[in-house]
């Protein structure tokens, strides 16, 4: 049964489709991979984090606030923009803005940075050893997190290639459709039954495909490392590699 509920996250990110992902994050119990023990919060596979809710907010940049002011107009002006164009947008406005009038929100961020440090400093002096044992490790977990997002855009801009797909990530994929009144877990319910029950003859056709996954998937990956070594990014491939023993060792 753990086997199946493994394939059936894996499935889910191989669709690639936002219905289904969505739809199997609201039942976590059901295919979220189990929590890593030992850690601070009961510390999840996804990096929740477990903040102490009454510690100061770092105040946002002089940018943010200026996109904080200008999104809400942008938006009533441009009805029709996308997010990411509005985004656009505002950007272009900010890198035009005069000098005097950016100083206005570096001045503002300037004035609450402040106040955060001496609020921060006061709340520290008042925390217990576990409590400062909680904040250290969230730090190091939202470290960890920025590197990671960072790591993971630079390996899908340099095209590293997709990882090979199982024979049930394959039949999943080529048979999933969102049927009207089925949610998109129930559909995966009904797609693993009929995997358990399919006929090993039709089963073996699947398999074989992702064989044929695998050798495409070694030859280039291949061709991918030795390009990161040629133009000196054998950070990536170590972390690349990293990512390979942890799922190994989970």
């Amino acid at each position: 049964m753990a086997l199946l509920l493994r394939g059936s996250w894996a499935a889910l990110r191989a669709l690639g489709r936002t219905a289904a992902l969505r739809a199997a994050t609201a039942d976590r119990g059901l295919l979220e991979p189990p929590p890593r023990s030992g850690s601070v919060c009961g510390l999840e596979w996804f990096m929740k984090d477990c903040t102490l809710s009454n510690a100061p907010k770092k105040p946002v940049t002089s940018y943010i606030r200026f996109v904080m002011d200008h999104r809400p107009i942008v938006r009533k002006q441009n009805p029709d923009l996308k997010n990411t164009e509005i985004i656009k947008k505002i950007a272009e406005a900010w890198r035009e803005l005069p000098e005097s009038q950016k100083k206005v929100y570096e001045e503002a961020t300037k004035a609450d940075l402040k106040i955060y440090k001496e609020e921060l400093s006061k709340y520290m002096a008042e925390l217990h050893p576990n409590q400062r044992k909680i904040l250290k490790e969230e730090k190091r977990r939202r470290k960890f997190r920025k590197e990671a997002i960072k790591k993971k855009r630079e390996l899908t801009a340099f095209g590293k290639p997709k990882r090979p797909r199982s024979g049930y990530n394959i039949f999943v994929s080529e048979h999933f459709k969102e049927a009207k009144g089925i949610s998109a877990q129930e559909m995966l319910k009904l797609l693993n039954d009929e995997w358990k029950n399919l006929a090993e003859s039709r089963k073996q056709v699947y398999l074989q495909l992702a064989e044929d996954d695998k050798i495409r998937y070694a030859n280039e990956i291949k061709l991918w490392e030795e390009k990161m070594l040629e133009i000196g990014r054998e950070d990536l491939l170590q972390y690349s590699k990293g990512k390979v023993r942890m799922r190994r060792t989970r």
